[in-house]
Protein backbone atom coordinates (compact mmCIF):
# COMPACT_ATOMS: atom_id res chain seq x y z
CA UNK A 1 0.00 0.00 0.00
CA UNK A 2 1.19 3.55 -0.57
CA UNK A 3 2.47 5.77 2.19
CA UNK A 4 -0.81 7.68 2.50
CA UNK A 5 -3.31 6.85 5.22
CA UNK A 6 -5.99 6.21 2.59
CA UNK A 7 -6.75 2.51 2.20
CA UNK A 8 -7.13 0.94 -1.20
CA UNK A 9 -10.78 0.42 -0.31
CA UNK A 10 -11.13 4.17 0.26
CA UNK A 11 -9.53 4.81 -3.15
CA UNK A 12 -12.07 2.72 -5.03
CA UNK A 13 -15.01 3.32 -2.69
CA UNK A 14 -17.75 0.89 -1.80
CA UNK A 15 -20.13 1.91 -4.58
CA UNK A 16 -17.49 1.72 -7.32
CA UNK A 17 -16.29 -1.61 -5.94
CA UNK A 18 -19.85 -2.96 -6.17
CA UNK A 19 -20.22 -1.63 -9.74
CA UNK A 20 -17.00 -3.39 -10.78
CA UNK A 21 -18.10 -6.66 -9.18
CA UNK A 22 -21.59 -6.49 -10.71
CA UNK A 23 -20.06 -5.91 -14.16
CA UNK A 24 -17.55 -8.69 -13.53
CA UNK A 25 -20.30 -11.20 -12.73
CA UNK A 26 -22.32 -10.04 -15.74
CA UNK A 27 -19.34 -11.06 -17.89
CA UNK A 28 -18.59 -14.28 -15.98
CA UNK A 29 -22.16 -15.59 -16.17
CA UNK A 30 -22.31 -14.83 -19.92
CA UNK A 31 -18.84 -16.15 -20.77
CA UNK A 32 -18.73 -19.04 -23.26
CA UNK A 33 -15.73 -20.62 -21.53
CA UNK A 34 -16.75 -20.50 -17.87
CA UNK A 35 -20.38 -19.38 -17.76
CA UNK A 36 -21.55 -22.99 -17.47
CA UNK A 37 -19.90 -23.17 -14.03
CA UNK A 38 -22.35 -20.53 -12.81
CA UNK A 39 -25.60 -22.02 -14.11
CA UNK A 40 -28.10 -22.15 -11.26
CA UNK A 41 -25.92 -20.05 -8.95
CA UNK A 42 -27.35 -17.12 -7.00
CA UNK A 43 -25.71 -14.13 -8.71
CA UNK A 44 -26.79 -11.64 -6.02
CA UNK A 45 -25.22 -13.80 -3.29
CA UNK A 46 -22.00 -14.23 -5.27
CA UNK A 47 -21.79 -10.47 -5.81
CA UNK A 48 -22.33 -9.81 -2.11
CA UNK A 49 -19.69 -12.34 -0.99
CA UNK A 50 -17.21 -11.12 -3.62
CA UNK A 51 -17.83 -7.54 -2.49
CA UNK A 52 -17.17 -8.48 1.15
CA UNK A 53 -14.02 -10.37 0.23
CA UNK A 54 -12.64 -7.63 -2.03
CA UNK A 55 -13.55 -4.84 0.39
CA UNK A 56 -11.79 -6.61 3.26
CA UNK A 57 -8.76 -7.45 1.12
CA UNK A 58 -8.49 -3.79 0.07
CA UNK A 59 -8.50 -2.62 3.68
CA UNK A 60 -12.17 -1.87 4.23
CA UNK A 61 -13.71 -2.41 7.63
CA UNK A 62 -15.97 -5.11 6.24
CA UNK A 63 -16.47 -8.65 7.51
CA UNK A 64 -16.34 -11.53 5.02
CA UNK A 65 -19.27 -13.81 5.86
CA UNK A 66 -18.79 -16.42 3.14
CA UNK A 67 -17.31 -19.87 3.42
CA UNK A 68 -13.55 -20.45 3.15
CA UNK A 69 -12.43 -20.56 -0.50
CA UNK A 70 -11.48 -24.24 -0.50
CA UNK A 71 -14.85 -25.22 0.95
CA UNK A 72 -16.84 -22.87 -1.30
CA UNK A 73 -15.27 -24.31 -4.46
CA UNK A 74 -14.93 -27.97 -3.43
CA UNK A 75 -17.98 -29.19 -5.35
CA UNK A 76 -17.10 -27.41 -8.59
CA UNK A 77 -14.52 -28.98 -10.94
CA UNK A 78 -12.55 -25.78 -11.56
CA UNK A 79 -9.58 -26.35 -13.85
CA UNK A 80 -6.58 -24.09 -14.23
CA UNK A 81 -7.89 -22.76 -17.53
CA UNK A 82 -11.19 -21.82 -15.87
CA UNK A 83 -9.28 -19.97 -13.16
CA UNK A 84 -7.16 -18.20 -15.78
CA UNK A 85 -10.24 -17.18 -17.76
CA UNK A 86 -11.90 -15.74 -14.66
CA UNK A 87 -8.70 -13.84 -13.89
CA UNK A 88 -8.60 -12.41 -17.42
CA UNK A 89 -12.21 -11.27 -17.17
CA UNK A 90 -11.37 -9.59 -13.86
CA UNK A 91 -8.37 -7.87 -15.49
CA UNK A 92 -10.56 -6.63 -18.35
CA UNK A 93 -13.30 -5.33 -16.05
CA UNK A 94 -10.86 -3.56 -13.74
CA UNK A 95 -9.29 -1.85 -16.76
CA UNK A 96 -12.68 -0.96 -18.28
CA UNK A 97 -13.66 0.74 -15.01
CA UNK A 98 -10.31 2.57 -14.87
CA UNK A 99 -9.67 1.24 -11.38
CA UNK A 100 -6.60 2.71 -9.66
CA UNK A 101 -3.46 0.81 -10.74
CA UNK A 102 -2.43 -0.11 -7.17
CA UNK A 103 -5.94 -1.36 -6.40
CA UNK A 104 -5.85 -3.46 -9.59
CA UNK A 105 -2.42 -4.93 -8.81
CA UNK A 106 -3.37 -5.77 -5.22
CA UNK A 107 -6.67 -7.34 -6.29
CA UNK A 108 -5.09 -9.42 -9.05
CA UNK A 109 -2.19 -10.52 -6.82
CA UNK A 110 -4.63 -11.56 -4.10
CA UNK A 111 -6.69 -13.52 -6.62
CA UNK A 112 -3.56 -15.31 -7.85
CA UNK A 113 -2.56 -16.08 -4.26
CA UNK A 114 -5.89 -17.91 -3.75
CA UNK A 115 -5.38 -20.18 -6.79
CA UNK A 116 -4.39 -23.27 -4.78
CA UNK A 117 -7.51 -22.91 -2.63
CA UNK A 118 -9.75 -22.89 -5.69
CA UNK A 119 -8.12 -25.37 -8.08
CA UNK A 120 -5.39 -27.97 -7.80
CA UNK A 121 -4.83 -27.69 -11.56
CA UNK A 122 -1.75 -25.72 -12.53
CA UNK A 123 -3.36 -23.90 -15.42
CA UNK A 124 -3.33 -23.53 -19.13
CA UNK A 125 -0.02 -21.80 -19.51
CA UNK A 126 2.41 -23.19 -22.08
CA UNK A 127 6.15 -23.32 -21.59
CA UNK A 128 7.23 -22.60 -25.16
CA UNK A 129 10.96 -23.08 -24.43
CA UNK A 130 10.37 -26.53 -22.93
CA UNK A 131 8.15 -27.51 -25.86
CA UNK A 132 10.81 -26.40 -28.37
CA UNK A 133 13.51 -28.32 -26.49
CA UNK A 134 11.39 -31.49 -26.57
CA UNK A 135 11.01 -31.32 -30.33
CA UNK A 136 14.80 -31.12 -30.76
CA UNK A 137 15.49 -34.36 -28.90
CA UNK A 138 15.92 -37.26 -31.32
CA UNK A 139 13.28 -39.90 -30.94
CA UNK A 140 11.09 -37.72 -28.74
CA UNK A 141 7.51 -38.87 -29.14
CA UNK A 142 6.34 -35.26 -28.92
CA UNK A 143 8.46 -34.23 -31.92
CA UNK A 144 6.50 -33.49 -35.07
CA UNK A 145 6.18 -36.48 -37.34
CA UNK A 146 7.65 -36.15 -40.83
CA UNK A 147 5.19 -36.09 -43.68
CA UNK A 148 5.02 -39.33 -45.65
CA UNK A 149 4.82 -39.21 -49.39
CA UNK A 150 2.54 -41.67 -51.09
Amino acid sequence: MSSTATSLFDRIGGDQLRAVIEDFYQHVFADVMIGFLFVGKDRARLIEKEWELAARMLGGNVAYTGRPMREAHARVPILGGHFDRRLQILRNVLAAHAVDAEVQATWLDHTQAMRAQITADAGSECDHDAAAARTQVAGDSTAPLPLRRR
